[in-house]
């Protein structure tokens, strides 16, 4: 068993991580990789520091509003948490920080409400009661940006650290309620205001949108964390990153799921 003097210090560079990643995130700034005393070299030491930064935003009242997920992989894991103040329900505008290219850049998801709480439990839920515990569906656009320099360089467990080049959330429409509407995948299609069209075919990459939420819910679990009702969940991206421009009206059409217009504003 590890003594408290081998403990403390090990939590204190966690602390000190967090603390660097959380200043940059509030100030939606990059800078260097952290140094090597504080960079995470496995899964376990990422997923503390990335909560760490969540109990500091917890206690300056911006708690997690979202988690992203995907099924994990044997190359990696992945679950980060989303912000309160970082998401946005269906505005006309969407504020972010831009990238250094002054685009914005976004992912196509899909959201699922939890309407009912999830509390953590010694025994895992059922796709049934998690599905019983749903609300609505919506259209939505996952925010993107590293507080990395250099996002490239950066590990999984850097990146994991970081929140998973995750800036926010804005939350569109309810999906199209039409019954057995396919969901994993549909033609994407972005009009932009300056006359330009992006369409592409856009994919799930578990398949099933909901895979990656049935294994947050008891993963979530086993670390004693609940998903709590208001809470929203992004299971990974139909088309990979856009890069859009700012201050012109994008209207996205998510083939039969529905249809949305919003204009990106920076921070």
């Amino acid at each position: 068993m590890s003594s408290t003097a081998t403990l403390e210090p090990v939590q204190m560079q966690i602390h000190a991580a967090a603390k660097e990643l959380a200043e940059r995130r509030a100030a939606g700034t990059s800078g260097d990789l952290l140094i090597p005393e504080l960079r995470p070299t496995s899964f376990e030491q990422a997923f503390a520091i990335q909560q760490t930064v969540a109990a500091i935003y917890k206690a300056n009242n911006n708690p997690i509003a979202a988690w992203k997920c995907l099924l994990p992989s044997a190359e990696k894991t992945v679950v980060a948490p989303i912000y309160q103040k970082d998401v946005y329900q269906q505005s006309a505008t969407c504020p972010l920080y831009p990238s250094t290219k002054d685009l914005a850049r976004v992912e196509p998801e899909l959201a699922f409400e939890i309407a009912r709480d999830l509390p953590p439990r010694a025994t895992p839920y059922t796709e049934a009661e998690i599905d019983a515990a749903l609300g609505h569906t919506r259209l939505a656009l996952e925010l993107i940006k590293s507080r990395y320099h250099t996002p490239s360089e950066a590990t999984h467990f850097d990146a994991l650290a970081d929140g998973l080049v995750n800036q926010g959330l804005w939350l569109g429409p309810v999906l199209n309620p039409l019954a057995g509407l396919e969901t994993s995948y549909f033609e994407l299609c972005v009009k932009i205001q300056d006359g330009e069209t992006l369409q592409k075919s856009a994919i799930h990459p578990n398949g099933f949108p909901k895979a990656g939420l049935y294994w947050l819910v008891n993963f979530l679990s086993a670390q004693g964390i609940g998903l709590t009702q208001g809470q929203y969940v992004i299971t990974g991206s139909y088309a990979g990153v856009l890069d859009l421009p700012l201050a012109q009206v994008c209207d996205f059409e998510y083939g039969a799921l529905g249809q949305f217009a919003v204009t990106f504003t920076a921070k």
